[in-house]
């Protein structure tokens, strides 16, 4: 049977990424911080919930208290925060589906389509990964990835590298068109840049 957009869903499982090390947030945990009244990983979790299947949160730190929104919670298996690409190989590793795709935890303004236009891109162009694109850069952890690239990262990350960009380009990748929709890729790395989008959105 041909894939689909709406067949595929099923096999997506929702990544949340929160396993960084909170640094321009003073070593706060980000995904925890309060956005408008409610930790800011609920905000992701309410955008991301009704587009997949599964969730699975990758958190490094404060893994009991993650674990009370109700999903797995799975820590990288490489020590001392190798960042994003150790996150996708810990939920590769895990997800029990074809797919996963991947949002930081201090993204708050998911869009509705983000999972099927990622989706829809990657089956017409038969590629592995389908990563956004906000019309003037590429937006790396906001992807959609097939875990049949779990042993090709695993060997990569062990090699000692990290770069995102790298990895993706020993595959077949699709860059996604989101420029349409610009406020996807706000996200929130200090108190003021919390602030400030709080603000902004109260008053729009």
């Amino acid at each position: 049977m041909t894939e689909t957009v709406s067949s595929i869903r099923s096999q997506i499982t929702g990544v949340i990424l929160a396993g960084g090390q909170g640094r321009r947030m003073g070593g706060q945990d980000k995904g925890l911080i309060n956005f408008e009244n409610k930790p800011l990983i609920q905000s992701v979790i309410e955008k991301v919930l009704p587009q997949v299947e599964h969730i699975i949160i990758n958190a490094n730190r404060n893994t009991s208290t993650y674990e009370a929104f109700g999903y797995p919670v799975i820590s990288d298996t490489m020590n001392n925060f190798q960042g994003p690409l150790a996150g996708f190989l810990a939920a590769m590793i895990f997800a029990p589906t074809k797919y996963i795709i991947c949002v930081p935890c201090d993204g708050p303004m998911l869009p509705d389509i983000l999972v099927s236009r990622l989706a829809d891109q990657l089956l017409k162009k038969n590629t592995e990964i389908a990563v956004a694109h906000d019309g003037n850069r590429l937006q790396p952890v906001y992807v959609l990835i097939s875990t049949l690239l779990k042993d090709s990262l695993e060997q990569y990350l062990e090699s000692g590298e990290r770069k995102i960009d790298l990895w993706y380009a020993k595959h077949k990748v699709t860059m996604v068109d989101f420029s349409d929709t610009p406020d996807t890729f706000i996200n929130i790395n200090t108190h003021h840049e919390r602030d400030s989008l709080q603000s902004n959105r109260s008053n729009a």
